[in-house]
């Protein structure tokens, strides 16, 4: 079988799974809807419950999951790539910290007060942003990016930001403390269209110019001089995966709050079902941490219904149990490639 003919396969066979976890998704909660059901109110022959239901709270959510795991999924493919190190994600950098930073700051102290209900997101992506700055900063030298520096000053920042936020929430009210911590922990649950739009069009485009630096990325994995002798650019290569990669983290994170180990462990599975050739592992990642995170959020919503764990909860025990199987294969005589 031809090369692209089985890389279209395995995307089809992705897509035709995303639907079905999409269409669970959109089914199944604490008020379980008929797939019936589900297609009268997208024609808008439902009842106002089910309308209310199923548009107003099911579909921007498995929006949202798409959005979100799609795109610290690519963040990590591209952040992976990069450094040529199977361990940095998206949050390696500090980007969470920096955000989480930023959100305790606009909770306990008011920053960012006068934005309303954008205030969360807003703090969020600034302290995103502000570290991504600082990492890439410190990480430069000479008019180039050094990637054991980056990488260090990253963890030391996370460190820093972790701190700090301990340091916030230990001063700050009591009644600030829920929403710092159930931001921390995840939730898709976004009642702003505006911001869900927000999140889909950002990772949906920089899946388009991710796309457009998958040779580049499949030249970098013979290191940087052996990239430099193909033709590659590598010094702008690598700014302009450092900067997609921030900001996607940032949205995401912004929008969802912090949710672990999507950029980890996914990419790992999308190699092991394509390959490492980055003009398929792209797309397949993309579509394999929104597959991810849809069913994460289902199990969230389900396992304990009519309550709901933290998705970041959920997201750690499955991503953290299949990261260590994968690596006991891959140690196993009968599981190494």
């Amino acid at each position: 079988m031809k090369t692209h003919t089985r890389w279209g396969l395995v995307l089809l066979i992705q897509v035709v799974v995303l639907g079905a976890i999409a269409a669970l998704g959109i089914c199944l909660g604490s008020t379980r809807v008929p797939l019936r059901a589900v297609l009268a109110a997208m024609g808008g022959h439902a009842s106002e419950i089910d309308q209310s239901i199923i548009l107003g709270i099911r579909i921007p959510r498995v929006a949202l999951a798409f959005a979100v795991g799609g795109g610290l999924s690519l963040a990590g493919v591209l952040l992976q790539g990069m450094f040529r190190n199977p361990l940095v994600e998206p949050f390696t950098l500090g980007i969470s910290g920096g955000a989480a930073l930023g959100l305790c700051a606009c909770v306990a102290f008011g920053v960012g007060s006068g934005l309303g209900a954008l205030a969360f997101p807003a703090a969020g992506f600034v302290g995103a942003m502000a570290t991504a700055v600082l990492v890439y900063g410190l990480g430069t030298r000479r008019g180039m990016l050094n990637i054991r520096d980056v990488v260090l000053v990253g963890v030391m920042v996370s460190f820093v930001c972790s701190s700090l936020v301990m340091l916030v929430m230990a001063l700050a009210r009591a009644e600030d403390l829920y929403g710092i911590v159930f931001w921390t922990m995840g939730s898709l649950e976004e009642p702003r269209r505006g911001l869900l739009a927000v999140a889909l069009g950002v990772s949906v485009v920089a899946l388009a110019a991710a796309y457009r630096l998958a040779v580049p990325l499949n030249a970098l994995a013979l290191g940087e001089d052996g990239a430099a002798h193909l033709g590659i650019d590598v010094e702008r290569t690598k700014r302009l995966l450092f900067v997609l990669s921030a900001l996607l983290t940032g949205v995401c994170v912004s929008v969802a709050g912090i949710i672990g180990f999507v950029g980890l462990v996914v990419p790992h599975v999308a190699r092991l079902l394509v390959g490492r050739d980055h003009r398929i592992l792209l797309v397949s990642a993309f579509l394999c941490g929104a597959g991810f995170l849809m069913l994460c959020d289902l199990v969230a919503r389900t396992i304990v219904a009519p309550l709901e764990l933290p998705i970041g909860v959920v997201t750690g025990i499955a991503g953290g149990t299949l990261f260590v199987y994968m690596l006991h294969r891959r140690q196993s005589p009968e599981g190494r490639l």
